[in-house]
């Protein structure tokens, strides 16, 4: 196993080189308020017999799970995804991905709904073919709580007598989010969690030993500096590599980013909500302050990426009128996968849900006067549910990715990025020069399920499911009866009619 570990800590935040401590392979960190990312790298042989088998089916595969709390941004740690677990994946060549599903549901949680790849994924469009690292199928599950991941990793991975590594594995728990990749071509599985802070005493105090079980250790103090290139991030700080250094090592390097954050001057925070009554037609609000809505450039345009379970859908054909999007401050719907039925059950529906892609219509004209906020609203449909007690269902809709996509400069190569994530659902329906300027979401709580919203919508009460059927059966049973007599009248005035005709023949004759 590798390991890597980077802090980023900001301007504000005072930074002495004497808080790295590096002793007999051992370097203690006292004192440190900054963001961490810790990264391992495993190869095959190291991983558990039902995890190498199952990513052997697989061309690729990666994970994404995103914690439902809210997170401040932390460049280089950008790039954004709706809370939940998301996994894309490329099956081998003529080969079906069996084990997939059953490993999901073990490693993330049973009660996931993921019968089999075939069944359950959907297929994930690419518009731009040369972006070459774009998975081929998607699949998305609301999922608060990581703590089944972490509870199957401290059985696997760690034994009963190593608290350490149960203690390190245990604090994934709070991490914002974490992300999975495994690839053929590398043959390793590299594991990133990402934490913007030390969320009890809100500074790091750390000691980072080598190990004989990891073959090395490096840990990286940074700060970020000023860039000279827009597209550019550079940082400066210290490198240490644990066994090889005798002390720190001052570094500082710069790199093209495909995510940054939305500037000041341009929209850069945004507010998710439902309108008010819901109903079976809920609309998803998005609000934004219209202080500016100037763009980061020429090129860039405003989107959404949002992510919808089975449970709820949008009309396809409703979003392809022109005047319609309009009314709702949307340009047009760049993609759209997954389950699009309009009239099935959720109880039928074997995808995980769809996904969408939507590009917004902001107020550009400098002459209009603007209002206090502007949004932009997505209609969205509920399907027919189970039957609940009482007569109310609750869902949890994650809160989608907004941000605008730019096209960066001719020459640009993002693929050089040590911190870059991609495979993110929505960076594949562009192409390899954009650059994406990520929004914030404007939370006005701070509880543990700030970025998912939960929606209380009408289903069929259990508790009067009895006076239902039974008001059915008679209302069928009266119309039924209603018909037999009409009928019954049919073919009595239809005999009379016939008696009345064969005795008239008679007479003329």
């Amino acid at each position: 196993m590798r390991r890597r570990i980077t802090f980023v800590h900001g301007a504000e935040d005072a930074f002495d080189p004497q808080q790295l401590k590096l002793e007999n392979n051992t370097l203690r960190i006292t004192s440190l308020k900054a963001a961490r990312e810790d990264r391992c790298t495993f190869g095959l042989d190291e991983l558990p017999q039902e995890v190498w088998r199952a990513l052997k089916q697989c061309y690729e595969l990666h994970i994404r799970w995103v914690s439902p709390k809210s997170y401040p941004s932390v460049e280089p740690f950008i790039s954004r995804a709706s809370p939940g677990l998301h996994v894309f994946y490329t099956p081998q060549k003529n080969r079906s991905a069996f084990l997939l599903c059953p490993l999901v549901k073990k490693v993330f949680g049973e009660h996931l709904k993921c019968v089999t790849a075939e069944e359950t994924f959907a297929g994930l469009p690419v518009l731009s073919e040369r972006f070459a690292s774009s998975a081929a199928f998607q699949y998305y599950q609301v999922l608060s709580s990581i703590k089944d991941f972490t509870t199957y990793v401290q059985q696997k991975g760690c034994s009963p007598s190593d608290d350490y590594c149960r203690d390190q594995v245990g604090a994934l728990t709070l991490a914002d989010y974490i992300d999975i990749d495994y690839d053929t071509i590398s043959q390793a599985l590299v594991v990133n969690a990402f934490r913007h802070g030390e969320q009890h005493s809100g500074a790091w105090n750390e000691k980072i030993e080598n190990s004989e079980k990891i073959a090395r250790i490096e840990v990286g103090v940074l700060a970020k500096e000023a860039s000279t290139e827009p597209e550019e991030l550079s940082f400066g700080g210290f490198l240490t590599v644990l066994g090889e250094d005798e002390k720190p090592s001052p570094t500082l390097f710069s790199f093209p980013s495909r995510h940054h954050l939305a500037p000041t001057t341009s929209l850069s925070k945004y507010y998710a909500s439902f309108l008010s009554p819901t109903g079976l037609h809920p609309t998803l609000r998005l609000s934004f302050a219209s202080q500016s809505v100037t763009p980061p450039s020429d090129t860039c345009s405003l989107h959404i990426y949002l992510a919808l379970p089975s449970t709820l859908f949008v009309d396809k054909y409703q979003l392809s009128s022109p005047l319609f999007l309009s009314s709702k401050n949307l340009r047009s719907v760049r993609s759209l996968s997954g389950e699009t039925d309009l009239e099935a059950p959720e109880w039928v529906i074997q995808k995980w849900g769809s996904a969408m892609l939507v590009e917004l219509a902001p107020p550009t004209s400098a002459n209009t006067p603007k209002p206090p906020q502007w949004h932009a609203d997505i209609p969205l449909h509920l399907r027919y549910l189970p039957p609940t007690s009482g007569g109310n269902s609750t869902l949890d809709v994650p809160w989608p990715v907004v941000f605008w996509a730019c096209t960066a400069e001719e020459g640009t190569k993002m693929n050089v990025n040590p911190f870059d994530r991609v495979n993110m659902g929505y960076d594949g329906l562009f192409g390899p020069r954009t650059m994406f300027y990520h929004l914030e979401p404007d939370v006005q709580s701070v509880d543990d399920h700030a970025l998912i919203s939960s929606l209380q919508v009408p289903v069929l009460d259990q508790d009067k499911m009895s006076f239902v059927q039974a008001g059915t059966v008679g209302v069928v049973l009266l119309a039924a009866l209603w018909l037999l007599f009409k009928i019954g009248l049919v073919v009595r005035e239809s005999r009379l009619l016939l008696g009345k005709a064969e005795t008239g023949g008679k007479k003329s004759q």
